[in-house]
């Protein structure tokens, strides 16, 4: 943008300077060459009264003489006989010029080498007829035109460099109004809930930032509401499940009633985690996407024996760090192996897979199953169809595009659905993400399932 403001001033002062200068410079140019001219033809009008008394040529040379322009023996009279005075002079006019300036009747300047002469004709009594010749040197039609020039070019210089650097000035003061808003709007999104932005820039800015400075503030308000609502809930949540640890434990023994026991164990330490949470925020954390596969396939694989399914993992052999939390990432593998058992029969097989690519990690869960009829419909919220809420396939979609990836549906090649969970292994705000990631996401969304 800085560059942007500058390149547009540069290229606006510049035409305007070029369309003032250019005819400017012409103009002075002719009125230095006028001027130069008119004053030869004033010492040569000058002598014509000379011309009228004098007939010696000797007299006709002290009268060119008392001339500026004949003590510079510039100028030079051209008689009827063909004599000129002084006969010295400089002939600058040939006689073709001298008898087209007699046959114009009136004063005319001629091209000569080194500069212009003028030729006054001038009618004396008897039908005599002479030529005044003034010649004007290069160096005075041209006089201080170079100089004019200079000063015309270092004026249009400041004024150009002027406009620039205000330009600058003013693209820089933008600029650095909105990074600070754009860096404050990142270490918000990056957990940073007490990031705010001192408004300042342009009156737009300004209004920029104090509309996020609101839009924190009621955000913070309602992330506060949410915790102490997810605080109450889960504490309330510990009496039900005081009470099935006890009947857990009632169970005796028996692979059942271990696996019981294991559940109401891990369901502790979840409301446990959920009460930490709420009572003291953390900021983004993140994990191993091999290692958290890896546990959560296993605890699956147990029921997937029970209900004859085959169950395979590809790809969990190397670590896959990802800017998720371990729990978060659990919960989205969890609803979507959750909703294989629930929406397929039993003996369904069903494979996980982990894709790492560059920049990106894919989760993709298959199964051989009848597949998705609708996956636009499938994944919107509430809207899945077969009784389901949706929220499986929401949980996993809120993960993936809270790294700023997303959630795909696909034909899988086992012959059931593809449940496709793109994850970015560097966690970008919103501002910052990449325009190509949502472009191919808005064209993979437009191919059938």
């Amino acid at each position: 943008m800085r560059r942007t403001l500058v390149v547009v001033a540069l290229a606006a002062s510049a035409m305007t300077a070029l369309a003032f200068l250019i005819p400017l410079a012409l103009l002075v140019r002719e009125t230095v060459h006028d001027r130069a001219l008119n004053a030869a033809e004033r010492q040569a009008a000058s002598i014509v009264p000379d011309l009228a008394t004098a007939s010696a040529p000797d007299d006709l040379e002290r009268a060119v003489a008392a001339q500026p322009a004949g003590a510079a023996h510039r100028m030079t009279l051209h008689l009827a006989d063909g004599t000129t005075v002084p006969r010295a002079g400089r002939h600058s006019a040939t006689p073709a010029q001298l008898v087209a300036a007699i046959a114009h009747g009136r004063s005319t300047t001629v091209g000569v080498r080194g500069g212009a002469s003028l030729l006054q004709p001038v009618w004396l009594a008897g039908g005599k007829v002479v030529v005044v010749e003034v010649f004007v040197p290069r160096s005075e039609l041209t006089h201080g035109v170079v100089r004019s020039w200079v000063v015309m070019g270092l004026v249009a210089f400041v004024l150009v460099g002027g406009s620039v650097f205000a330009a600058d000035r003013h693209g820089a003061r933008v600029i650095r109004a909105t990074r600070r808003l754009a860096d404050a709007a990142a270490r918000f999104g990056d957990g940073d809930l007490g990031a705010r932005v001192s408004p300042d820039g342009p009156p737009e800015v300004a209004e920029a930032g104090l509309a996020f400075n609101a839009m924190a503030d009621h955000v913070v308000q309602l992330l506060a509401a949410e915790r102490e609502m997810a605080a109450d809930l889960s504490h309330r949540l510990r009496t039900p499940l005081a009470a099935l640890r006890l009947n857990a434990e009632a169970l005796g023994g028996g692979p059942v009633a271990d696996q019981t026991r294991e559940a109401v164990e891990r369901l502790e330490r979840e409301v446990d985690q959920i009460i930490r949470t709420v009572r003291k925020p953390t900021s983004r954390g993140s994990c191993d996407a091999a290692k958290v596969l890896r546990d959560r396939v296993r605890f699956w694989s147990v029921l997937a024996e029970d209900e004859g399914r085959s169950c395979e993992l590809i790809g969990a052999d190397r670590p896959a760090p990802l800017p998720l939390p371990g729990s978060e990432l659990a919960a989205a593998v969890d609803a979507l192996l959750g909703n294989v058992f629930k929406h397929t029969a039993e003996g369904t097989a069903f494979a996980v897979t982990l894709h790492r690519g560059q920049g990106v990690t894919g989760i993709l869960v298959a199964d051989a199953g009848s597949g998705i009829t609708d996956p636009e419909a499938a994944l919107q919220r509430g809207r899945s169809g077969g009784g389901s809420t949706g929220l499986g396939l929401d949980i996993a979609r809120r993960a993936a595009e809270s790294t700023g990836g997303y959630l795909r549906i696909h034909r899988s090649v086992l012959g059931g659905a593809q449940v496709q969970m793109w994850l970015r292994t560097r966690w970008l705000p919103p501002q910052r993400r990449s325009r190509r990631l949502v472009g191919r996401r808005h064209s993979r969304s437009a191919r059938p399932a």
